[in-house]
């Protein structure tokens, strides 16, 4: 039987209290540590995205095979998080994320010295176990550091460090690939990454373990591995190997069983995994529903513009990053400002205002053509960023605030999920359009290449839509400490 989550833990003391809520000063060096880091990774995602058609023509592969240097990563990833969330809980949120960091590090450097594709494969999936470790944690801290009423102010400003990251790794991967060739893309996460270690070891305060009270669920974090993971690999490639065939039919059965056993043995279990009764709460559920739907159209557009960019309009690597940074530039100036909004008129308007903005960039992409000026591209991804940056921050507060403080691991992780659950439904949407348009025309004809881009972001402004009906119907219930 599950056990109800406001009876199962001790009532926090004002001793632990204090413990968990750093000075004044320090709680800023946290976030200063935890934006080091998002930086890092998010340097690191937006770097790949923009390189994945030179390290297609580096190892002289094709783009449903180069395709797996982001969906493995992204596919993993997904799998992992819950189960770190649910560690650091035990654990200590601390100890699990500083060790993501080591790993990175360490599968940073497998990626750039990867001789052929297959490794970069890889590395790229040993490099999702670590970022599992980092982003199914940071969130938690942040939301222990800050009290309630500054959590969309510091949630907005982790925002803003992962829009930095997202801004100088377009621009900073065109220069260092067109200099120095891809794989020093990777060598930068190196420094970036010893850094943000050294401060979160300084900052970050250490977080007592649970472990006295409740054992970590290793057969849910495994079955729920193996089902999402299996889940998401038949539904990204679905139209590359066909919906009838036997591997994606044979992925959709098992994603099924491993899921449902999942949720058999969260309900079967004293100390689950994943606290089912999270989902009660409307504001959380409607707040994971709406943040996977908006990572679809994130990741459509970061999977998409490059191809647009370089190989139908023949820009360099750097030219491309240049117009690439329109976007999470303006998320990093609106981030902090809808997530301290929120803080005070709730998550409801900002989102719903947010997904609207986005489903009008995304119109707006869709109308780029082979003459269309930089002004023009810059203008539809500065659009696109504005609804993008609304909606994040307060999105985040919103799911947070509706989680119990002894269940903020499993929060931070589902948030994660959601993120990366969206970029693989983004990339496979995207990429099954896309390439079926493609396929009825010839490769060398330009034409057909923006033809397929046009359909892709048609089609991907209705989950925008949808995202702004799943927003409206979230309620504003933020817990309060």
């Amino acid at each position: 039987m599950e056990i109800d989550r406001d009876d199962s833990q001790p009532a926090i003391t004002p001793s632990q209290e204090t413990t968990e809520r750093p000075s004044v000063e320090l709680k800023w060096g946290v976030l200063i540590a935890i934006g080091t880091g998002t930086f890092m990774s998010a340097l690191d995602t937006s770097v790949v995205n923009t390189v994945l058609p030179i390290v297609n023509q580096s190892f002289h592969s094709d783009i449903a095979t180069v395709e797996w240097v982001v969906l493995v990563y992204l596919l993993l990833v997904s799998g992992m998080l819950p189960g770190f969330g649910r560690l650091g809980d035990l654990r200590g949120h601390k100890p699990v994320y500083i060790g993501g960091f080591g790993l990175f590090i360490a599968s940073s450097l497998l990626c750039a010295l990867s001789p052929s594709v297959t490794a970069l494969i890889g590395a790229r999936a040993l490099q999702s176990l670590a970022a599992a470790m980092l982003s199914a944690n940071s969130p938690a801290i942040l939301t222990k550091t800050f009290p309630a009423t500054e959590r969309g102010k510091a949630l907005g400003l982790q925002a803003t460090m992962t829009y930095l990251g997202l801004s100088a790794g377009p621009s900073l991967g065109g220069l260092l690939t067109e200099r120095f060739g891809w794989r020093s893309v990777f060598f930068i996460n190196l420094p970036v990454g010893i850094i943000a270690l050294l401060l979160s070891l300084y900052f970050i305060p250490k977080d007592t373990p649970n472990k006295a009270l409740e054992r970590f669920d290793w057969r849910g974090a495994l079955t729920f591995m193996g089902g999402l993971v299996a889940l998401l690999l038949g539904l990204n490639q679905g139209h590359e190997w066909g919906w009838a065939s036997p591997a994606i039919l044979g992925a959709l059965v098992v994603a099924a069983l491993l899921l449902g056993t999942f949720l058999w043995i969260e309900m079967h279990t004293p100390t689950p995994m994943l606290d089912l009764s999270l989902f009660r709460s409307r504001s959380f559920s409607a707040s994971i529903s709406s943040a996977v739907l908006n990572y679809i159209c994130v990741n459509s557009i970061i999977f998409l513009m490059p191809f647009y960019l370089i190989q139908g309009r023949g820009f360099s690597p750097a030219q491309a990053g240049f117009l690439l940074t329109a976007q999470p530039i303006v998320m990093a100036i609106v981030a902090p400002i809808s997530g301290t909004l929120s803080d005070t008129i709730g998550a409801r308007l900002p989102g719903m205002t947010g997904m609207g903005i986005l489903a009008l960039g995304l119109y707006l992409l869709s109308r780029l053509n082979a003459a269309s000026p930089f002004s023009a591209i810059a203008l539809a991804l500065g659009v696109s960023g504005l609804g993008i940056g609304t909606f994040i921050s307060p999105n985040s507060n919103s799911l947070m605030g509706s989680a119990p403080r002894h269940r903020q691991g499993i929060a931070s992780g589902l948030m994660a999920t959601a993120r990366n659950v969206g970029m693989v439904l983004g990339v496979g949407l995207s990429g099954a359009i896309f390439t079926t348009v493609l396929s009825q025309g010839e490769a060398s004809n330009s034409t057909i290449l923006f033809k397929a881009v046009e359909t892709s972001f048609a089609a991907i402004i209705l989950v925008a839509v949808v995202g702004v009906l799943t927003s409206a119907i979230r309620g504003d219930d933020l817990r309060e400490d």
